[in-house]
């Protein structure tokens, strides 16, 4: 019996495992009308395990008999990938791209004589806990309807932002795409100075972790930006005016903006 899915998810990472798990747990799909394409064996295993969705190394087969393709490969691989299908592909197919740096008008150029529907898509790993941040931005010949769609996929497993310019793509990928990252990494740092200062690391993780947790539900809540929030903080001669002088000392704000401006350039790269 022939098995028609909704979405054929071409590359199963960590990326592709956030947006089926938001799917499933926000019932926008149910797990038979996904398929998930790898070549690795442990991906498609955990694919199989945790979602109970049909697996394959077919993705010409998959795009045959499925109505959405998202493309979750590595930006450099997606000439090859997209040539293994190119020929089954049609007018009903929307094809949605979560690769950095790959734009619209190349993905369409990959399936040349027709007009492709694209949207693409840069999502953050916060899709795995349904807080994800996505960037959106339609490609020339997608339709209202198919933004709308792209929009509910990724909403399942967090918020969307369309964008008014493609070439915007490359800053949500250094902002929010790479984001968690540089969360993750100054959490680091709090905690081994936490543990310097005496602190267990259980101890120290635990406070780090619910106080960026906290601060974050306070930038969301509240109207103040992020510098004032800062200054409610601190009092003159206090402990948070100590360690702004210290990171103001050493540069601490200018090597960050340096750190997610090289994220941007190589994002820019990976499109070129």
């Amino acid at each position: 019996m022939h098995t028609q899915y909704e979405i054929a998810v071409i590359g199963s990472g960590n990326a592709a495992e956030g947006v089926v798990h938001g799917l499933l747990l926000r019932s926008v799909l149910l797990n038979d009308r996904i398929i998930a394409c790898d070549p690795n064996q442990a991906r498609r295993d955990l694919f199989t395990e945790r979602f109970q969705v049909a697996v394959t190394t077919d993705n010409r087969a998959a795009v045959h008999d499925s109505f959405i393709i998202l493309l979750a490969v590595k930006p450099q691989q997606f000439r090859e990938v997209c040539a293994e299908f190119a020929d089954v592909m049609c007018e009903d197919h929307l094809v949605i791209s979560i690769m950095a740096g790959v734009s619209t008008p190349a993905l369409e150029q990959q399936f040349a004589g027709r007009r492709t529907r694209v949207v693409r898509v840069m999502p953050n790993l916060a899709l795995h806990v349904g807080e994800g941040m996505s960037g959106v931005f339609p490609g020339q010949h997608a339709t209202e309807a198919d933004l709308l769609r792209a929009q509910r996929i990724f909403e399942a497993g967090g918020r969307t932002i369309v964008l008014r310019d493609e070439a915007l793509m490359d800053a949500v990928t250094a902002v929010s795409g790479s984001g968690p990252a540089y969360f993750y990494h100054f959490c680091e740092a709090i905690i081994e100075a936490g543990e310097q200062a005496g602190l267990t690391h259980r101890e120290a993780t635990l406070l780090a972790t619910q106080t960026c947790l906290g601060a974050a539900r306070m930038m969301i809540e509240s109207p103040d930006s992020p510098g004032v929030l800062a200054r409610k903080v601190m009092s003159p001669g206090g402990t948070t005016e100590a360690a702004f002088e210290s990171m103001r000392a050493n540069g601490v704000k200018q090597h960050l903006v340096d750190a997610v401006l090289s994220a941007w350039k190589r994002s820019q790269e990976l499109g070129h």
